[in-house]
């Protein structure tokens, strides 16, 4: 062996496609940047989310996205060094979503009825007479018979304590959703009996609904 052999570096090991592996400081970076994208996601999520779902959205390997919820999973929980944060990441019904944890329930529900509430929209009506007539309901039900998108109508609704998540299927994972007392309150109904019939495609069921839009 040579000096010149001495001097020169050792070329880094190739895998079998003949390419260099990723230093672990890339790999980290890989990692940190889908969890994020991953918690991006999982923000705006209102039902629960199949890892398969989650890995096409991210256009990244299941194991991969699986490694990523356990890693949010620990982080949320306070297990990585950090706070125990007031929101928890789940598996529910074979899917995965951002829940607030229970003993924050009260505080929430408070919150969000000490608002000012704005009037509910016209498709916020139409919505909550589905589910007033139809409950307990899943959110792809609600989007059939009203034949749009209900996701932001559901999380008015929900942050304004007039519906709420019944159960949610064991099978698919989605959420159905009921009304709450608050509404008969609001309607001046003693129980849902009292709503006046309606056909089966709702075409008048907003009727009744009418005077919430102003409160």
């Amino acid at each position: 062996m040579t000096d010149e052999d001495l001097d020169t570096p050792a070329s880094p090991a190739l895998d079998q496609r003949g390419e260099a592996p990723a230093s672990p400081a890339r790999d980290q970076r890989g990692e940190a940047d889908l969890e994020r994208r991953l918690e991006a996601i999982m923000l705006v999520a209102d039902e629960p989310l199949p890892l398969v779902t989650l890995a096409t959205a991210l256009g990244a390997p299941v194991p991969a996205v699986r490694q990523s919820l356990e890693r949010l999973v620990a982080d949320y929980d306070g297990e990585s060094g950090g706070p125990r944060r007031g929101f928890e990441l789940r598996e529910v019904g074979g899917g995965w979503r951002l829940y607030v944890r229970a003993e924050h329930d009260d505080l929430v529900r408070d919150f969000v009825l000490t608002q000012s509430p704005t009037k509910l929209s016209q498709a916020a009506l139409e919505t909550l007479a589905v589910i007033a007539y139809k409950q307990p309901i899943a959110r792809s039900s609600i989007a059939a018979i009203r034949a749009v998108n209900v996701d932001s109508v559901v999380r008015t609704l929900l942050g304004r304590g007039l519906i709420t998540e019944a159960y949610t299927d064991a099978e698919t994972g989605a959420i159905h959703y009921e009304t709450t007392p608050l509404l008969l309150t609001q309607l001046g109904i003693n129980s849902l009996d009292e709503l006046p019939p309606i056909s089966p495609l709702l075409p008048d069921g907003v009727e009744g609904f009418e005077e919430l839009g102003a409160r």
